[in-house]
């Protein structure tokens, strides 16, 4: 598995165990929520070196603690959040974001009576900045947040990484382990840059599926059977993805590597030049990202 890393925050606050006293298998991690994405993390966590009977969850649907207690083997908490984040050594908030504030200030108390021992807290939670966070809280917590994106839910997700001054280093890889659980992992210097990410690989799966729709639908379009059209079009996007993956070169020197001069594929990207398709891409990013900031004023204000 690929994973990249970007130099981060630098950590100012050491914690009571470190990477060597207290291994992954002996950590403990409570999941508030028990959605699709925690449902992932749990299944890449438990198929490497930590056991489910490490794992907490909380959540009000009975059917979501039960399935994962059964083909996980974790303990569940019927809703009881302050109960089950006791003696964890991470909390990973996995909750809608308009729920946040409300759950982070029903556990502020339960983190915070730990003294030395507060825990680490992970969000997956799009849109809330550390700040408010922060504030609902308590203050005083080491905080990593997050943006994994949907194809995490395969273990083949991208998430960026951004810790607050207080996550010291062994914070800092035990939130990593949990998310290389699904997919690659690369930190980030700065939070702001979480809404280019967001932009980017957190919405970029859509971008691809809406170019896969319209090549599909271009193929119908020449007379290609639709399941013809289907297949051949997933196989191109997995074929492409793969080698810029595996190759060294950059996707223009691979764009290059593929295109003939004066043949078919030469004449399709003049096409989309022409069309400004890489200037339709980068309006659509910086779109992305401005709406991100805007969710995150607003959820913030809760």
């Amino acid at each position: 598995m690929l994973a990249l890393s970007i130099l981060g925050q630098a950590p100012s606050q050491e914690r009571g165990w470190t990477l060597e006293s207290n291994p992954m298998e002996k950590r403990r991690i409570t999941f508030i929520g028990g959605g699709n994405m925690a449902f992932s993390l749990i299944g890449g966590l438990t198929s490497g070196n930590c056991p489910g009977s490490n794992i907490s969850v909380s959540d009000p649907k009975e059917e979501n603690l039960e399935m994962m207690e059964e083909r996980f083997g974790i303990i569940p908490f019927l809703s009881d959040n302050p109960a089950a984040i006791e003696g964890a050594d991470a909390v990973v908030l996995a909750v809608k974001p308009q729920l946040l504030s409300d759950v982070a200030t029903e556990v502020s108390k339960a983190i915070q009576r730990q003294n030395q021992n507060t825990p680490l807290i992970i969000s997956i939670v799009a849109g809330i900045r550390e700040s408010d966070l922060q504030r609902w809280l308590g203050g005083g917590c080491a905080i990593v947040r997050t943006m994994p994106n949907t194809p995490a839910l395969l273990r083949s997700g991208a998430t960026g990484l951004y810790a607050n001054p207080e996550v010291s280093e062994e914070q800092r890889d035990f939130a990593e382990s949990i998310m290389r659980a699904v997919g690659t992992t690369t930190w980030l210097n700065e939070e702001s840059q979480l809404d280019a990410v967001t932009a980017l690989s957190g919405s970029g799966p859509a971008y691809f599926f809406l170019f896969m729709e319209a090549m599909e639908a271009a193929g119908r379009e020449l007379g290609l059977p639709q399941e013809t059209a289907r297949m051949l079009t997933i196989q191109t996007a997995f074929g492409a993805a793969k080698m810029a993956l595996e190759r060294p070169e950059s996707s223009s020197e691979l764009r290059t590597m593929v295109t003939s001069p004066g043949g078919t594929t030469e004449r399709a990207i003049a096409v989309f030049q022409e069309q400004g398709l890489e200037r339709i891409v980068g309006e659509a990013l910086t779109a992305a990202r401005d709406r991100s900031i805007e969710m995150a004023e607003i959820l913030g204000k809760r």
